[in-house]
């Protein structure tokens, strides 16, 4: 269905026959009518990039000399800014010792676009370049890393930022990106060399002895009193969540994985999942008595200290501009009644190439290939309400490409969570109900964000195909 029609079909609320859709999804269905764009407005202009994928050497964690793979010789990698309405071209050349890709995370783009190897593309050999070019349907934090060998390639330091602004971004005194990451380091202070270990797969995955924010462990914000930053983080990490504690502060959660919130809220015990992003919209009305540590409440009993706030010099006056917060969220609160769609199962068993595999309803994904068939099949434009039921007792944030979705429950108690999301996670043994209207046809991943799971099998393929 090209995507006029669908809107339309979206508004009349007749993406399906009348007599088969139950009526809260229907309800559910018109409600979520003007959430976010259908089909991308390129306005003509082109940003172009090149990209190039090499072992380098760089100074990391406090200017010690790190052997990484880098995009451009950097980590984190570059930051690659364009406006909304804009497209996106970038010409990418491995230079690594193996096949790889890009995938846009977040972004919703043409299938083909997505750098899945064999199901979206055909992997990036060694010496060979490619073309991605896409024009985002939205505006928001995303990032960009490999889907081939994802473990090792991206704990070797292969990610950066995408940033689509706003065709008229909010007049923030300074806009900042903070990325969250561990490193496992060895006893001569280099990336550990192996990978996919027995203990990481049996637990959450590779958890780092180096906690760092943009590639250090000494990070400082300094802002002048007034200032107001809109400050946005990403969790590139492997495995580790993080739960930023930003008490103390006048600061408000404004955008979650990209979208804008129906409103602003407190970002207090937001879990910041491998490959999560959060935008936040800080005030600082008061000089700070000394500089203040933004810490990781996710374990209690071992809180992390992520980076530093401090405030020096004249005070500004804060701009002043209603809040970006203020999208079409649906609330959806009949979303629990529409009878569900599909059941996912998380779980492990013994097994394949490492020895443990991760399972999505007793199936493991057996590496990229042109041959994996769906594991569910949707029509776009339809409402669906999906279940994960985690067997395990580990943890698991599933990310779904190609589309948001709302979370409606955990364990069966209802959830108002006034943002979509594209990866959730899941806790051991906990049951999580989500809801989403696909869009975009094609072939797309759902799998955990815990790297190492997603390598040993915790991945699928679910098709949207036109009504």
């Amino acid at each position: 269905m090209a995507p006029a029609l669908l809107a339309v079909a979206l508004a009349a609320g007749a993406c399906r026959p009348r007599d088969k859709e139950p009526p809260q999804a229907a309800r559910a269905l018109r409600e979520f009518t003007g959430a976010y764009p259908l089909e991308a407005r390129p306005n003509g202009t082109v940003r172009s990039f090149d990209i190039v994928a090499e072992p380098t050497e760089v100074e990391l964690v406090d200017g010690q000399k790190l052997r990484v793979w880098a995009y451009n010789g950097q980590v984190p990698g570059p930051q690659l800014r364009i406006r909304l309405g804009e497209t996106l071209r970038v010409r990418f050349t491995n230079r690594l010792p193996q096949e790889t890709t890009i995938h846009w995370h977040g972004v919703r783009l043409p299938n083909a676009m997505d750098g899945v190897p064999h199901t979206t593309q055909r992997p990036v050999q060694p010496g060979e370049t490619f073309v991605y070019e896409f024009t985002p349907k939205d505006a928001g934090t995303f990032w960009f890393h490999p889907h081939v060998r994802s473990s090792e390639q991206v704990e070797r330091g292969l990610y950066g930022l995408l940033i689509v602004e706003d065709t008229a971004p909010p007049p923030y005194s300074r806009d900042v990106v903070w990325v969250v990451d561990d490193w496992l380091l060895d006893e001569t202070g280099q990336v550990f060399p192996r990978f996919n270990t027995r203990h990481d797969l049996a637990h959450d995955g590779r958890w780092g002895n180096v906690l760092t924010v943009n590639g250090r462990t000494d990070t400082v914000l300094r802002v002048r009193p007034g200032e107001r930053i809109r400050l946005r983080l990403l969790n590139s990490a492997n495995g580790r969540v993080v739960m930023p504690d930003f008490s103390g502060l006048d600061a408000k959660l404004i955008a979650v994985d990209g979208l804008y919130l129906r409103e602003p809220i407190d970002p207090a015990g937001f879990e910041l999942a491998p490959g999560n992003r959060i935008d936040l919209d800080i005030t600082f009305n008061q000089n700070l008595a000394a500089p203040l540590p933004i810490v990781d409440r996710f374990s209690a009993r071992r809180p992390n200290v992520l980076a530093h706030i401090t405030t020096e010099g004249e005070p500004v006056t804060p701009p002043a501009f209603a809040s970006p917060a203020r999208a079409h969220v649906p609330a959806w609160s009949e979303g629990l009644h529409v009878p569900e769609h599909h059941a996912f199962r998380l779980n492990a068993r013994r097994g394949g190439p490492f020895g443990i595999e991760w399972t999505l309803d007793d199936k493991a994904f057996a590496g990229h290939s042109a041959h994996h068939e769906p594991a569910l099949t949707l029509t776009s434009g339809r409402f669906y309400r999906l279940r994960f039921v985690n067997e395990s007792a580990r943890l698991h944030p599933l990310h779904l490409h190609g589309m948001f979705f709302r979370l409606l429950a955990r364990d069966g108690t209802p959830v108002e969570e006034p943002f979509f999301r594209d990866t959730v996670l899941v806790h051991g043994n906990e049951s999580v109900d989500i809801a989403l209207v696909p869009t975009d046809a094609g072939s797309w991943m759902l799998h955990c964000h815990i790297l190492e799971h997603a390598e040993a099998g915790m991945m699928t393929l679910i098709a949207v195909r036109a009504p």
